[in-house]
Parts: C-alpha cells; sequence; structure tokens
C-alpha cells in the first residue's frame, strides 16, 4: 500500500505493506530516524558479534543434538559399583525366568561395568521361554525416533561361555510391533567380542526401543550397546535436523561445552577433556551433577570443534580452571590442571607431529582446528581462588600460545578489570522490560581495554517468557541492537541455553525444542535470524525521534548479499509497545531503490503467544516483498510497524552509491 502526502517533497513516502500480513489498527504514535550513511559516520561490527552458545544441559547433546539412540549405553550410569542401577535398561519378561545385574567385567578398562543376564528358562525342558523369549529393553532418550526406509546401526559388546542366539529388535513402545530384527548367533564368544549389525526399519514409530531377547538358557555380558542412525550429518554423528536449525542461525562462533557443565557441583563431576576424546567405547562418561543427568560423553572434545568447523563458526573452549560450584583447589597445586589445558590447546591447534596433534590425526582430522578464543572457567568471579588461578592460566596459555584470546568471567562493563584479558564474560538474565532498558548497557564502558562477550543472556521471568514468547524476544532485539550500536566495545553475544528436550526441562525458556522426533524454534531463535547478515556489516549512524521513545528502537547496517553479490540497507525496529507507528526515515549518504527489496516480520495476535509441535510457526518470521513509488533521489521512507513486533526492511542500493570496507 502506497500513501502520498503533500508535504512529501524530498522524502520518499512509502507504507509498506504490514497490513497485508497482520490487521492493522490506527496509528497512535509516530517517529522519525535520520540514517547518516556517509563514508565518515560508518563503522565495522565485528564480524563475529552473533554465534551460539552450547551447554549439555536439558538433554541438548546427549538424547538430542548427538544422534546416539541407547541411554546408558554402556552401564556406567549407575557408578562404577555394583550391582548398580542400569536405568533406563528394562527387564523383558518374569522376574523367574531371567535376572539382570552388572558386574565389572568388561574388557574397557575405563568402563568396567557390564551387564549380565542369566536365563532359566528355554526352548525346551521344564522352563519354557515365552514367545519372543526374555531379556532386556533400552528405550532410548524418551523413545526412540524410528523411521521407515532409514538404516540404523546396532554396535554391541558381548561374551557368553555357551553358544548364543540372540534376537535384536527395534520395536515400538510396548514391543506388540516389530520394526527391523536381527539374528545373532555365535558358538564361540567367551572372550568379549564386538558385533555390528545394520537395520533396515519397515515402519516409522517415534517412541520405539531397542530389545535384546533369548530364548535359550544361560548367561551372556552385554557392554556397549549403540544405535545410531546412519544418515546423521557428514556421518559425523549430528542429528540432521538439529545441526539445521543450527546452520539456519550462521554463528559466527560456538561456545562450548558450558556453562556449569564444565564446574561441576562437585570437582570429581567436572569436564575432563581428556575423557571425551578416543573411541567411543572406551570414553567413561560422567555424572553431569549440575543438571542431574549422565552423558557418555559420545558429544566430545573433537566433536565440539569438528561442529565448528562444521558450521563455518570460530570455536570458543571453555575449561574448567580448578574450580567447582562447591569447591576450589588450591592456586600452589593446580600445575597439573594447568598442564591438561595445554595439552588441549595442543590437540586442537598443534601440529599432527606434535604429541596431542597426532592424537588428533590419529583420530581423523590431521590439520589443526582454528581455535582462537578460550575461556578460563565459567560465572566464578566472586570465588576465592579465581583470580589467583586465572593468572596462572593466563600466564601459561599466554606464553604458549600468545595469539589465543583469553576471556575472563569478570564484568568490565562498569569498571575496569584488576587482572590481564582480551575479553570479559557479561551474563544477564532478566524480566522484558529490564531486557529491553539494556539497549543502554554499554553505553558508557570504557573504549579502551577488553571487549565484552555476552555469552549469556535471555529473558527468563516465567509471567514474560513462559516457555518461549514473542515478548521475550522482542526485548532481547532490543537489547541486540543495542550491542550493534556498542559493536566497538562487544565484540561477541550468543542467547543460551540453545536446546531443550521437552522431557527434560532444567531450565526456561530455550531457543530450540526437540523431542525425538520434532524440532521447532521459539520466537527468540527466530529473532537471531534477524541480526546474521549484522557480522561484518557496516553500522550507519542513526538518531531516532519518537513521540513516545521509551517503546521504539532501530539501527541501520549496510551489508552485501552473497547471493546476489548486492548491497541492502537493512533497517531494523523493535515496536515494544501495543500501538502501532509510523515511522518516517530518512537517508543520508547512500541511495535506495526497491527492486528486490523485502520486508521480514515476527510478530503474533497475542505478545504472549508461544510455538508448540503442533504450532511450530505460530510465532515466526513473515517476509514479503516492499513495494513503493520510489522518488528520483531515493532519499527516504515511511514505514508502519505493528505493536509488539520486530520488523526487518532490506533495500536495494544503487551501485554508485557503494563505498569500499562493507562487507
Amino acid at each position: 500500500m502506497v500513501s502520498r502526502r503533500g508535504s512529501c517533497s524530498v522524502l520518499v513516502c512509502i507504507l509498506v505493506g504490514l497490513c497485508a500480513f497482520y490487521p492493522c489498527s490506527g496509528t497512535d504514535v509516530t517517529a522519525q530516524l535520520f540514517v547518516n550513511a556517509t563514508k565518515e559516520s560508518t563503522k565495522t561490527i565485528p564480524d563475529t558479534l552473533f554465534g551460539i552458545f552450547f551447554e549439555e544441559i536439558n538433554h541438548a547433546g546427549a538424547g538430542g543434538l548427538w544422534a546416539e539412540l541407547v541411554d546408558n549405553r554402556g552401564f556406567e550410569a549407575g557408578g562404577q559399583a555394583t550391582p548398580s542401577d542400569i536405568a533406563p535398561w528394562f527387564i523383558l519378561g518374569d522376574e523367574s525366568l531371567l535376572v539382570l545385574s552388572t558386574d565389572r567385567s568388561s574388557c574397557f578398562e575405563r568402563n568396567k561395568v557390564a551387564l549380565r543376564m542369566e536365563v532359566f528358562c528355554g526352548s525346551k525342558g521344564s522352563m519354557i521361554c515365552p514367545d519372543g523369549g526374555v531379556g532386556v529393553y533400552n528405550p532410548g532418550f524418551w523413545g526412540m525416533n524410528i523411521e521407515q526406509g532409514m538404516n540404523y546401526k546396532l554396535i554391541l559388546y558381548l561374551r557368553s561361555y555357551n553358544p548364543i542366539n540372540v534376537s535384536a529388535s527395534l520395536t515400538d513402545s510396548t514391543g506388540s510391533q516389530t520394526l527391523a530384527t536381527v539374528n545373532i548367533i555365535a558358538s564361540s564368544v567367551s572372550n568379549w567380542t564386538r558385533m555390528e549389525f545394520l537395520f533396515a526399519a519397515k515402519a516409522t514409530n517415534p517412541n520405539s526401543r531397542l530389545q535384546l531377547t533369548t530364548t535359550q538358557a544361560g548367561v551372556i555380558w552385554f557392554d556397549q550397546v549403540s544405535l545410531m542412525p546412519v544418515d546423521t550429518y557428514k556421518g559425523y554423528g549430528f542429528r540432521n535436523d538439529l545441526f539445521k536449525m543450527l546452520a539456519d542461525i550462521k554463528p559466527a562462533f560456538l561456545r562450548f561445552p558450558g556453562g556449569c557443565f564444565i564446574e561441576g557441583n562437585r570437582l570429581p563431576n567436572a569436564v575432563r577433556w581428556k575423557d571425551t576424546i578416543g573411541p567411543w567405547e572406551e570414553r567413561p562418561g560422567h555424572y553431569g551433577d549440575v543438571w542431574d543427568y549422565w552423558t557418555d560423553d559420545g558429544l566430545g572434545h573433537l566433536e565440539f570443534l569438528q561442529l565448528a568447523e562444521d558450521l563455518g563458526a570460530l570455536p570458543i573452549w571453555v575449561f574448567n580452571n580448578a574450580i567447582s560450584l562447591h569447591g576450589e583447589v588450591n592456586m600452589s597445586i593446580i600445575l597439573p590442571f594447568i598442564h591438561e589445558i595445554l595439552d588441549g590447546l595442543e590437540f586442537a591447534k598443534g601440529d599432527a607431529s606434535s604429541t596431542w596433534g597426532s592424537v588428533r590425526a590419529s583420530l581423523g582430522h590431521p590439520e589443526p582446528f582454528d581455535l582462537r578464543y578460550v575461556a578460563i572457567g565459567n560465572e566464578e568471579c566472586q570465588m576465592k581462588s579465581y583470580r589467583g588461578n586465572y593468572l596462572r592460566f593466563y600466564d601459561a596459555i599466554k606464553h604458549y600460545y600468545p595469539d589465543i584470546q583469553i576471556i575472563s568471567n569478570c564484568d568490565g562493563s562498569s569498571q575496569k578489570l584488576d587482572h590481564p584479558a582480551d575479553m570479559y564474560d557479561y551474563h544477564i538474565y532478566t524480566d522484558a522490560n529490564t531486557m529491553f532498558s539494556k539497549y543502554h548497557a554499554f553505553d558508557y564502558s570504557a573504549r579502551d581495554g577488553p571487549k565484552a562477550f555476552v555469552s549469556e543472556y535471555a529473558v527468563t521471568k516465567k509471567e514474560d517468557a513462559g516457555t518461549g514468547s514473542l515478548l521475550a524476544a522482542l526485548a532481547e532485539a532490543g537489547f541486540l541492537l543495542g550491542l550493534e550500536r556498542n559493536s566497538d566495545v562487544v565484540e561477541m553475544a550468543s542467547y543460551a541455553p540453545l536446546f531443550v528436550n521437552t522431557h527434560n526441562r532444567r531450565w526456561n525458556p530455550d531457543a530450540i525444542v526437540f523431542n525425538s522426533a520434532q524440532v521447532y524454534g521459539t520466537p527468540s531463535y527466530w529473532m537471531q535470524q534477524f541480526f546474521i547478515e549484522s557480522n561484518g556489516a557496516s553500522l550507519l549512524n542513526t538518531t531516532l525521534q519518537a513521540s513516545s521513545t521509551t517503546s521504539v528502537l532501530a539501527s541501520a547496517i549496510i551489508w552485501k548479499n552473497t547471493d546476489d553479490a548486492k548491497y541492502y540497507l537493512r533497517l531494523k525496529f523493535v515496536n515494544f509497545g501495543s500501538s502501532t507507528v509510523s515511522m518516517k526515515i530518512s537517508i543520508n549518504g547512500v541511495k535506495i531503490n526497491t527492486k528486490s527489496s523485502t520486508v521480514t516480520i515476527l510478530t503474533s495476535n497475542n505478545v504472549l503467544d508461544e510455538n508448540s509441535f503442533d504450532k511450530p510457526a505460530k510465532v515466526a518470521p513473515t517476509k514479503g516483498p516492499l513495494t513503493a513509488d520510489v522518488e528520483a533521489d531515493g532519499t527516504g521512507m515511511v514505514v508502519t510497524l505493528s505493536q509488539h513486533s520486530l520488523t526487518s526492511i532490506d533495500v536495494l542500493t544503487y551501485s554508485d552509491s557503494l563505498y569500499a570496507g562493507t562487507s
């Protein structure tokens, strides 16, 4: 819809067709945005500004991004003492017919616990096994998603003093429907034997389970039982649909693997990177006592580095610095912890001929990873030992790896740090109004010294966020506009948490919600897509004048579209208020033309609306063409912003108005 007014002699008056997408009421607020696009007024946004943070929380990795379908595949989750709990493995058959127990007979030195299954019934004699046999089953992480026509690789280790005849099956949750089956028949398995089979699913069920059954009396030991879909991202083990959700954000960096996860409530449960590399059967796994679940650490140090590389993102390794949530190692005895981290850096960055670089090469990645950043601990600035420990780690890392950028836990946004750092960590979890007001959070931060890494931000107040609302997303968008504006002192930013399995919500809200077979993005996920092109773009100087300045925020960038090699002016607006806004835009220094230009809007009928598996796109961006009558000088427009909305307008610029330095 185009509206012309007599007063617009120079200004192009364009009413963007927002009402075609959403019902429009009367305009209650007027505002004007002045955009200065001259060469002298622009500054380059860091190409690292917006990325992602992965923490093993909410079963984000185990039972999520990492595609392993068996939960507790090595029977270690119940601890090293035997007998032990083998959950979620369950007995299949009457207890009078078999006994399940654990012992420490495994062939893997770091995973000694194995499952011992003693069967009393047989195919003949006085105690006959029921049809289908007896045994054990594993439902995975709240059901295994088995899809018709897809292949699944089963690997397991077993032994028995007698010949065996075991049926391995994929069934529905009750065992009544068989989706795939293979027979394991062997005459001599007195020593631990590795076996591998391929299932071809003949039906689909998102709530399946793996069964191991027999109709033969005797004792069979099982260990390291793994079931993986053959079709994972590049065969690396990442669940395809969840990987795609990450790739679609186009993150500049990946912070991993925590968060509180790396600390542990107690130091014995902290993440040890060396325990997470090598053959999966030999990884001991560990109990994440902060978020209260076991992980086999299939998604380990190498996999995180590989994930960053596959995403085209720079890895940021957060490591434990000898401090847990409830324990600290005295500075005088932390040298072994320092050596462990130096080894981890050599594993990532070292030449293939180095000690730990050769280990990486032997695992299939001969070239070093592009690791440029590390964070010493997480949220520990207030701990008694933090500064002392930090300085020991800092000095050692800078000595051997002077190019590594080091991130401190201490907030330097309001006062300068009392220790050396390349960046400082800044976390914010709050209500929607406070988050929106944090647009100004870095306005008065020192322009020299370490820059900010806003590694965790989110609206978390239940009344505002629910499990992921439009209101939360809009408040966060306002905050990110402030980070763009202050990107001379803010280097990076990432939302948290990234993933949640709906069966294990340890934290609300989250960006990406999934179960065994489905996934959707919350409004906060979609909001982040509005900022993809900001990385490395040219930030333009803007001045906003409004009759209600508290509810509207705006920014302007020039970015290069790699698809058509053309330059676009992107205008982003957050209307946090309940009134529509008539926004008059005046542009100096660049000419616009509406050919191939678009408008993208994130809004909904209710500001507390959320997405769900039933309605995954209830609150999602709507994109359409920007049609307009453009005056010869192409210096402005008028748009109407819907109430409670995030709007992005991409306008093609004339080629003769481009300038060097725009990425």
